[in-house]
């Protein structure tokens, strides 16, 4: 049987077209900030959980006639940073596989895009798979993993379903070995019914890119070393945690590592604040619920929205404590879910 924690590559392609999907993750250890932004690498390790929800679907088609690439996102032409981050993705494939064709990209996104939410870890994963199927590249997984990477450092998380933890690398290689040795892969666990409770409390883009935002982190905030430093060490004990099924040390371990992040953001010069007034609502629920003597821990990535990490018997009692701290919006459940994958004729 074929795992799930791992990318399918067979059917799906037909005549230079091939059609993916992926889910986004949540980092429960998190990624901010890069050592080598024109290879993606990372500064720090960091471990996710692939949601059940929000998929992305990606068609790539090769026109070997076009002159051009196209890109349709969710029905619309795409223009600015969007195409020009997809574009330079299909360059990236293209070189690789030794094709010149240039293509047709249709992607279909269910998550708010830039909005804290990993919407870039999704369509990447997906563009990945479906790309280099569409182009002849014969990767495995971990292939693949390092392939979304350069689309969206995240990416390469998508690639395996359940938690995946991504290897930063080393930065002081040279640039070949410096690109491979970057790769999620699956982290083992032990059973573990978790769901994640995610409040939706602006779904719009951020005002400040998280590229902008790790960047000038890195460049001015006085607390980033130490955090990436504790962030190693909140790694190795959630590794173990994991391994034990103790769910409710992940998510302490989960909302101290994110918080830390946060305040990282808030030394930087100038501060950089995602966090909103209905966010710090929803924080407080949480907190409340544990007091109540509900194993839920909170999580937030670059963005104003917050996740809530919890059992999964205990997700709709969450979801109600959450709704009520942000009445009007969008709540929603997920699980674990899998690993990007190729689509056949029928699930297109």
């Amino acid at each position: 049987m074929r795992s799930e924690q791992q990318a399918t590559l067979e059917p799906g392609l037909r005549a230079g077209t091939a059609t993916a999907v992926a889910q986004p993750n949540i980092a429960l250890i998190k990624y901010w900030g890069k050592s080598d932004e024109k290879l993606f690498l990372p500064r720090t390790d960091s471990l996710s959980m692939t949601l059940d929800i929000f998929p992305t679907t990606t068609r790539v088609r090769l026109a070997p006639e076009a002159a051009r690439d196209t890109v349709t996102f969710n029905g619309e032409a795409a223009t600015g940073e969007a195409e020009r981050r997809i574009t330079a993705f299909l360059e990236l494939v293209r070189e690789r596989s030794g094709r010149t064709e240039r293509a047709d990209v249709d992607t279909r996104n269910t998550v708010p895009t830039g909005a804290g939410l990993a919407s870039s870890a999704s369509g990447f994963a997906a563009l990945a798979v479906a790309a280099a199927a569409a182009y002849g590249l014969e990767l495995d997984a971990t292939g693949l993993s390092r392939l979304a990477r350069r689309g969206s450092g995240s990416a390469s998380r998508s690639i395996f379903g359940g938690f995946a933890v991504w290897h930063a690398g080393r930065a002081d290689a040279g640039p070949e070995e410096a690109d491979l040795s970057s790769y999620a892969e699956p982290v083992p666990a032990a059973d573990l019914d978790p769901a994640l409770v995610i409040a939706v409390v602006n779904a719009g883009p951020k005002e400040v890119s998280s590229r902008v935002a790790m960047r000038r982190t890195m460049d001015t905030s006085p607390l980033f070393e130490p955090w990436a430093v504790s962030s190693g060490a909140d790694l190795a004990d959630m590794r173990v945690a994991l391994e034990r099924g103790d769910l409710a040390a992940v998510g302490e371990i989960a909302e101290r590592n994110a918080l830390g992040m946060h305040a990282t953001m808030l030394a930087a010069r100038p501060a950089v604040r995602y966090m909103s007034p209905a966010s710090l609502t929803v924080l407080d629920s949480v907190l409340q619920l544990r007091r109540d003597g509900v194993a839920a821990y909170a999580t937030m990535d670059a963005g104003p929205n917050v996740k809530v990490l919890c059992p999964r018997a205990d997700a709709e009692r969450v979801a109600e404590a959450v709704r009520a701290a942000a009445p009007g919006r969008a709540v929603h459940i997920a699980g674990p879910g899998r690993g990007a994958r190729l689509l056949d004729e029928d699930e297109r």
